[in-house]
């Protein structure tokens, strides 16, 4: 009994390196990636979102290989950073091959899925408003707003099924929003300013002060300007988390 101990005892280091150098070196890697994602969470509450997208870059390739939901949650969060940070061509591309991705599984995760999809139908929007800016013809921007404006729907029908009253109230709005972009003249476009997206956790519908185009303010004493949060000026949100 006393040499079965011993030989127990021996052991341990070997199992104990086994674990290390297999299994444990995964888990070290996961560790890393979790905290490299909370300190790029933290850097988007301070507004850095360059910080922010450099940090998803590089917890990315630590992933395991099969963890796939896990990179893909990160890349998500990555390319919403990337949307503050002057990168929107870039994010709208990789969210273009996410949504794919998502759409062509059998069962894919709902969550991510619905997440995916409303921040490309925002990348969507805001691509559309800048290559309209850019003098770009309808024929290149007419199809991208058009996607947009079926992934909000998508999205909205979605949220009715679901009894969600609050997003579905969002939802309809963003598609609002959209198709007035699309109909709204280039020269009124063009004395506009350029949609910015609210950086505020608390604003829920993704701007903190937007105007409603195509409608001039009331004139004369007494009568209150008419408020609007959403419209062409004010966008769709990124999202509503703020990461």
């Amino acid at each position: 009994m006393r040499i079965m101990l011993l030989l127990c005892w021996g052991l341990v280091p070997l199992f104990l390196g086994a674990y290390h150098y297999g299994p444990g070196q995964a888990q070290l890697k996961l560790d890393d990636v979790d905290r490299r994602v909370k300190v790029a969470e933290t850097a988007e509450e301070q507004g850095n979102w360059s910080q922010a997208v450099a940090l998803y870059n590089q917890a990315l390739p630590l992933v395991p290989a099969d963890n796939v939901k896990e990179s893909r949650k990160i890349r998500l969060a990555r390319d919403k950073a990337m949307m503050f940070s002057g990168e929107l061509p870039e994010a709208y591309l990789d969210l273009q091959a996410l949504l794919g991705e998502l759409q062509s599984e059998e069962k894919p995760d709902a969550e991510l899925l619905k997440e995916t999809r409303s921040a490309m139908a925002n990348a969507e929007y805001y691509v559309t408003w800048t290559l309209r800016l850019e003098g770009v013809g309808k024929d290149g921007w007419e199809p991208i707003i058009e996607s947009s404006r079926q992934n909000y729907r998508l999205l909205a029908e979605n949220a009715e099924k679901t009894g969600d009253k609050g997003d579905l109230k969002e939802q309809q709005e963003n598609l609002e929003a959209v198709i007035r972009l699309a109909n709204l003249d280039l020269t009124d476009l063009q004395g506009m300013p350029i949609p910015k997206q609210c950086k505020c956790k608390g604003c829920c519908n993704g701007v903190c002060n937007g105007k409603k185009p195509g409608k001039k303010p009331g004139k004369g004493k007494g009568k209150k300007k008419e408020k609007d949060h959403r419209g062409a000026s004010a966008g769709p949100p990124p999202d509503k988390s703020g990461s």
